[in-house]
């Protein structure tokens, strides 16, 4: 009787022990390679007072890598493109006079290189039902290349050349310098993802970069007609024209000293996105 107990207990005890297969056949996430495109949203000088309605998105584009140190926790490098650009001339006079009189306007191709740490608010690991989807958050810093420009009579105006607060009068403006072409930016998203696949993924996101510069849309400071000169025949330069359009509209007002931009505030952007990633991992026990 004691023997049948025990061989009875021996037989519980092996069949209860998961199998090789089931303890190698689990996937690991370990990282994903991903792509996604979108539209971006620039706010800074030209959007001042703008309500939700007068956004005019552009388009956006993205590629990443993502080192996944647990269900929770990654890294991500990727590397962005966002075109931007506004106008004042979508305010409207009831609006904002001053602003849609002003008459300015930019775009502007934004190449963008960034390191962020993801935190996903629920346990994710593809290729299990119940852990394939989860929102997930980010913050990071970037660096990123912009160059400012604009359109006058049909032709394309890199408007950073110009000097367009003075920067380029040494004379007049001594303390004011030309801005560069670079700048650091912090990412702050907010995404979701589902895991279709043991080895695919679809996810919408939304990121928003504070910035240091205020110089995306070449409005920061003060008017400065005075820092430019006529041309030979008498005619004003294209600086000239640049620095202050509201003569299109009527009488300028762009006279010296008088405020053009906010310089108090940076200028910054967003993108909302969708795409797809590709899994990177290894067949083993899972850690949890």
């Amino acid at each position: 009787m004691l023997f049948k107990r025990i061989i009875i207990i021996v037989f519980v005890c092996i069949f209860s022990l998961p199998t090789k297969g089931q303890i190698m056949d689990a996937f690991v996430h370990e990282g994903e390679f991903g792509v996604g495109i979108g539209t971006s949203q620039y706010f800074g000088d030209l959007t001042a007072g703008m309500k939700i309605t007068d956004w005019k998105p552009k388009i956006s584009a993205s590629a990443f890598f993502r080192k996944q140190f647990n269900n929770y926790i990654g890294v991500k490098i990727a590397a962005s493109y966002a075109f931007l650009g506004y106008a004042d001339k979508y305010t409207s006079y009831k609006t904002n006079i001053v602003k849609k009189t002003r008459n300015l306007s930019f775009n502007s191709n934004i190449w963008e290189l960034s390191i962020s740490g993801e935190f996903n608010f629920f346990r994710f690991q593809p290729g299990f039902p119940d852990f394939r989807f989860t929102p997930y958050m980010s913050l990071g810093i970037g660096a990123f290349a912009y160059d400012p420009y604009t359109y006058y009579g049909g032709e394309k105006y890199f408007l950073r050349p110009l000097g367009t607060e003075g920067q380029h009068d040494k004379n007049n403006y001594p303390n004011l310098k030309p801005y560069g072409t670079m700048a650091i930016c912090f990412p702050v998203g907010f995404g979701l993802k589902y895991s279709l696949t043991e080895k695919l993924n679809i996810y919408a996101e939304a990121v928003y970069r504070f910035t240091n510069t205020d110089y995306i849309d070449d409005v920061s400071g003060n008017y400065a007609p005075d820092a430019f000169s006529f041309n030979p025949n008498g005619t004003p330069s294209i600086g000239f024209l640049l620095q202050d359009r509201s003569f299109e509209y009527g009488p300028p007002v762009g006279i010296k000293g008088r405020q053009r931009g906010n310089s108090q505030q940076k200028d910054s952007y967003m993108t909302a996105q969708i795409g797809i990633s590709i899994n990177i991992g290894s067949y083993r026990c899972p850690t949890y």
